[in-house]
């Protein structure tokens, strides 16, 4: 039974450099038609696979914040109306572009019961910023911080991308700096990977992408753990990092392998075992919420099979690892007697550890995780 929820507003005002996500420019487009087709596919999506109660729902995108107060408050309305955060204790988040944030806003949110804010920063640099497509700069992000604060949020994460176009070890070391200095509960840390369909993959096309080597970025990723370390920021995922008690409990849905819903164009589900993709173009997401009043594009029956490679490949990005115990319960089987090669293998190769209890990535391993992942697909 799904206990998340994930909701997709797909605009922006700018469309950055790296980013592949399902987006569209705001300008021109039906922005409240789409809002009301979201409220039919919440309600829609509700009664068809009901819960007993959300402990998290996050809004994504592109970026919610670029919607107008009007807009906003239709929203968070709908989301009132029917997946019905009410309860204190539900992490409830929103996407947030530095500088897309006035006052009214915030207080807005706040009220509608979000009490958690996720700032897409990327860098403090200036330079960078302009070079990646970013609108917002340095100044902004602490204005939005400052903001946010005043009105009571206590719970605020910041985005951060490393290994960009012309970076180097000390820039990024810079933006750690200014970022410590904020006194925010959370950070989110990836390094930048060039996508198909994206500024960056066509200039990269050209030869005209200029990325620091694989040896920097693996620097940059140690640097980053060890300076988390330092100020009291415990890594409890590959790329993820809080305060005791602030983990992302919503992210935590998907590397844990629960299911959750997913609201909007082009996002996914996972409900009662069947994995569920929407339609991405707006215009298609429309009209077949006004067919069927469900968007689904795909839809895919998860096997046992896959279930247990999915269990490997997302809790092995967790800093804990995978509970052995747990895994055994799950599937009935030991996770050895299904993996038991590819463990050893992994372990011959210094990038998993095992304790009695759990199976983790071990500090190099976390360095190649992607081919870690890769050893449990299609194993079985």
């Amino acid at each position: 039974m799904a206990q998340a929820a994930y909701l997709h507003i797909p605009f922006c005002e700018q469309i950055c450099h790296y980013c592949d996500f399902n987006k569209v420019f705001l300008k021109g487009q039906p922005v409240e038609e789409y809002l009301q087709s979201m409220a039919i596919e919440m309600k829609n999506t509700l009664e068809t696979h009901p819960t007993t109660g959300l402990n998290t729902i996050f809004v994504g995108g592109g970026t919610p914040t670029v919607l107008d107060m009007k807009q906003m408050e239709l929203f968070l309305k709908s989301i009132h109306t029917h997946l019905k955060p009410v309860n204190d204790a539900i992490e409830y988040t929103f996407e947030a572009n530095p500088g897309d944030l006035s006052k009214e806003k915030l207080q807005l949110l706040k009220d509608f019961g979000v009490n958690r804010l996720s700032f897409g920063v990327q860098t403090f640099d200036d330079e960078l910023l302009k070079k990646i497509g970013r609108t917002h700069r340095h100044k902004d992000v602490l204005r939005s911080i400052e903001l946010a604060k005043e009105v009571g949020f206590k719970n605020i994460s910041l985005d951060l991308i490393y290994a960009l176009p012309g970076q180097t070890i000390e820039s990024f070391y810079h933006t750690l700096e200014i970022a410590f200095g904020l006194e925010v509960n959370h950070f989110s840390a990836y390094s930048l990977i060039i996508e198909p369909k994206t500024v960056f993959y066509n200039l990269m096309q050209k030869g005209r992408l200029t990325l620091p080597s694989q040896e920097n970025e693996a620097e940059m990723y140690e640097l980053l753990m060890d300076e988390m370390e330092k100020h009291g920021y415990a890594q409890y995922e590959i790329s993820n990092f809080s305060k005791r008690g602030f983990e992302s409990q919503h992210n935590l849905t998907y590397w844990n392998n629960d299911e959750y819903y997913g609201i909007g164009a082009g996002a996914h589900s996972y409900i009662d075992g069947q994995r569920v993709a929407n339609a991405g173009p707006l215009k298609k997401y429309m009209s077949l919420i006004e067919e069927s009043g469900f968007p689904y594009l795909e839809t895919h029956q998860v096997s046992v099979s896959e279930k247990m490679e999915e269990e490997l490949f997302l809790g092995l990005r967790k800093t804990a690892g995978i509970s052995k115990n747990k895994f055994e319960k799950k599937y009935g089987k030991s996770i050895h007697s299904i993996f038991g090669h590819q463990i050893s293998e992994q372990k011959d190769k210094g990038l998993l550890e095992e304790t009695e209890e759990m199976l983790r990535l071990t500090r190099v391993g976390k360095l190649l995780g992607n081919e870690v992942f890769q050893a449990f697909i299609g194993v079985i």
